[in-house]
């Protein structure tokens, strides 16, 4: 005979019976992804090498999710403003940040932000910043030594873009015990005519020498690794043991399901071998196509955030 069934038996019957409606409902949510358009977040203006390669981009990811992909600049502090948006966004694998990791890195290193280092999921790598100190190609110096050889009886200026490469050009200077003295720039675009027109002697850059190939020439590798148009001048790791990080990455606010995750690791694969996106970014910005899967490239962000605290620290 069928015993009755008691309350404290319904409702661990209920409890039972809604645990697995919600297991059941996640792999389905995660199989559906992406149900509606899915915003790809670019941190910079429009018109950058970033926001090029992501307009590019956008159009392959979407042919592989099955979904438009929208890109929508958010430019200011650094990448932080963009970056702030998509740490507070709903982890639902529909808002993506496409930028470098050095906008997700230094703001939270170094001052006040509303995001910090572990508010992504790092789900992959594009390409690499082509991060080098540059000088003209009829500098009196030819290499990084070089530089520090002639500046020992030479007053020298560069170009100051940024925080972060200031620090770490001052971090060199510091090691090698020389002075070097920085001349604000408002990015590539004001740096490259001062290098050129001789108001500075060397300078950093994100990689927009390449377009002025002619005209200068690369004496170190800011990245972990040598350069893909530079491959016989050594990185500043080889000599000094740091680096900055180089990566153009996607990213999702911490704690998006790991299957949607996984979609867009997948579809960011195949998306990075896109003719068009392939063409822009080795032809016309010499950067190297350069896909890195999640895993790897957290592992690479860690080293990164490493090499970034050690320059704070010896600069302080």
């Amino acid at each position: 005979m069928d015993r009755p069934i008691t309350r404290r038996g319904t409702l661990a019957l209920t409890a039972t019976l809604a645990l697995g409606a919600v297991a059941t409902s996640l792999p389905a949510i995660a199989a559906d992804y992406p149900e509606k358009p899915v915003t790809l977040v670019v941190p910079y203006k429009a018109g950058g090498s970033t926001e090029t390669m992501a307009r590019l981009y956008s159009k392959a990811l979407a042919k592989e999710l099955g979904q438009s992909v929208i890109v929508k600049t958010r430019p200011g502090g650094g990448g932080a403003v963009g970056a702030t948006e998509v740490a507070a966004a709903p982890p639902d694998g529909y808002t993506l940040l496409f930028g470098a990791s050095s906008s997700l890195l230094w703001p939270p290193l170094t001052q006040s932000v509303e995001y910090g280092l572990d508010s992504f999921d790092y789900v992959g790598q594009v390409t690499e910043y082509q991060q080098a100190l540059v000088a003209k190609s009829d500098a009196p110096f030819n290499t990084l030594a070089e530089l520090i050889d002639y500046s020992r009886t030479h007053s020298l200026n560069y170009a100051d873009q940024s925080p972060m490469s200031r620090m770490f050009i001052n971090y060199i200077a510091a090691a090698a015990a020389v002075d070097w003295t920085g001349i604000p720039t408002r990015g590539g675009g004001e740096m490259v005519p001062f290098l050129l027109g001789g108001k500075i002697d060397f300078a950093y850059s994100g990689g927009i020498h390449n377009r002025y190939s002619d005209q200068t020439k690369v004496l170190t590798s800011m990245n972990a690794g040598r350069l893909l148009a530079s491959p016989d001048v050594p990185s500043i790791k080889e000599e000094y043991g740091i680096f900055m990080p180089s990566q153009a990455i996607i990213v999702v606010p911490k704690g998006t399901p790991k299957d949607v995750t996984a979609r867009i690791e997948k579809a960011m694969e195949v998306a990075s071998k896109d003719p068009a996106f392939v063409e822009i970014t080795m032809k016309k910005l010499k950067f190297p196509v350069k896909f890195v899967g999640s895993k790897d490239l957290t592992t690479d962000i860690d080293n990164a955030v490493k090499a970034v605290k050690m320059v704070i620290e010896k600069t302080k």
